[in-house]
């Protein structure tokens, strides 16, 4: 019998970098193990510095969207990962297996692009860490 996909959801405010960045690393470096999605507590535009800093990799997020974490509740997951210092204020899927939170400051209030190099090559470590 065939394992099922290990479901993975990556949670932050408003969905639009660090969450949307963790689902496109987890998709190119997991690939078909993993059934990989994103939210946030506010769904908003994905960020083109995001977009830039992902494609500087090889990994394409601009067809991703940006999506509510309400979409989310009554799925269930093997493990939830809140990637924001405010991950108080994101509401947890009561059927999540496992809880990780990967405190990432908010891209956009940094230096341009740089700052989403550096949420970038942070979340792609704590994948191959933690989760691959």
């Amino acid at each position: 019998m065939a394992r099922s996909k290990t479901r993975v959801l990556f949670l932050c405010v408003h969905n639009s970098a660090r969450s949307q960045m963790a689902e496109g690393l987890l998709r190119r470096l997991g690939g078909d193990r993993f059934e990989v999605a994103s939210a946030g507590v506010e769904a908003t535009d994905v960020k083109a510095l995001a977009i830039e800093a992902m494609r500087e990799v090889g990994v394409d997020i601009s067809t991703q969207r940006s999506k509510s974490v309400s979409e989310f509740m009554e799925q269930e997951f093997d493990t939830v990962v809140t990637v924001c210092g405010e991950y108080e204020s994101c509401p947890i899927p009561p059927k999540a297996k496992r809880l990780r939170h990967w405190p990432f400051e908010d891209p956009s209030r940094g230096e341009g692009i740089e700052a989403y190099r550096n949420v970038r090559d942070g979340l792609k470590r704590l994948i191959e860490i933690e989760l691959l």
